[in-house]
């Protein structure tokens, strides 16, 4: 990998404040929230043409949150909430509200992908964080025992087949490889040097021999091994039925970071969903 590229990769792949202003600053608005008021409601959702989801950068005060009415963290000066919304259009998971007069900037949805377009290595900072918190939810998993309940995540797909055969256009340096059914892609703790996408077939993704989640054409994974310095797979793959899947590289990921706002939606998207499906499954 180019050292350059490298080098800007590691100062993106941990939560650095100066380039979330600097990544709200190039579309967000400023707010002004008084002590008391609430921000967000737990279980609030987006209504279409009336109401965006926000996600916001705390500047100045304290933001609390809560799940019900008991407390579960603090926001503090330079740190951001709200972005699960932003990122997954799902329901608010906890209730937000200022504890002391707030100073903030904030981004709907729409605004979000404006400010991607501008910023776009800003999501490679974000997907860090995220994987951080998988990382931390398949911890707790194996350390109660494994997950509650039967369901796997319903089939997924980050790309629909238009940018998906752009996709593979844009890599035509890597191959496509195939796997026969029942065969081993990944396995949970390697080291991962590539990401993958599903072009053909059906994959399952396994946590602790549980499956957790099935792939097909347009789904991806892999990328934590990517963004993480660990790099360390979360989770087995294994063929469900023979399939075609696309590599990518590190340099060819970041590359598409870069390039493609709209790669870094989907991929933000996708590790988004496998984060609120993780934790609604602990044990």
């Amino acid at each position: 990998m180019n050292p350059q590229v490298q080098a800007s990769f590691a100062a993106q792949a941990t939560y650095d404040p100066a380039v979330a202003l600097e990544f709200f600053k190039s579309a967000g608005t400023p707010a002004t929230i008084a002590e008391g008021k609430t921000i967000f409601k737990e279980r609030q959702r987006q209504i279409p043409f009336l109401r965006r989801n926000t996600m916001y950068l705390l500047l100045r005060g304290e933001v609390g949150l809560l799940a019900g009415k008991k407390p579960i963290g603090r926001v503090r000066p330079g740190e951001i909430f709200g972005e699960m919304a932003v990122i997954s259009h799902a329901a608010r998971s906890a209730s937000a509200v200022a504890r002391t007069p707030c100073r903030m900037l904030a981004l709907d949805d729409q605004r979000f992908e404006v400010a991607l377009k501008k910023k776009p290595m800003f999501a490679l900072m974000l997907m860090s964080v995220l994987i951080h918190r998988l990382r931390e939810t398949v911890a707790q998993v194996n350390a109660g025992g494994g997950f509650s309940g039967d369901e796997a995540l319903d089939e997924s797909a980050a790309f629909d087949a238009r940018t998906l055969a752009t996709l593979v256009e844009g890599l035509a340096d890597e191959q496509p490889v195939f796997y026969p059914e029942r065969s081993s892609i990944v396995a949970e703790g390697q080291k991962g040097l590539r990401m993958y996408a599903v072009l053909e077939g059906t994959v399952r993704v396994l946590i602790g021999g549980r499956i957790v989640e099935r792939l097909g054409p347009g789904g991806v994974f892999g990328e934590a091994a990517l963004i993480d310095a660990s790099a360390q797979r979360l989770a087995s793959v294994l063929a469900e039925t023979d399939c075609s899947l696309q590599p990518i590289t590190r340099e060819a990921f970041l590359s598409l970071v870069k390039m493609s706002p709209e790669f870094a939606q989907q991929m933000l998207t996708s590790l988004a969903e496998r984060l609120r499906f993780l934790t609604t499954r602990l044990g």
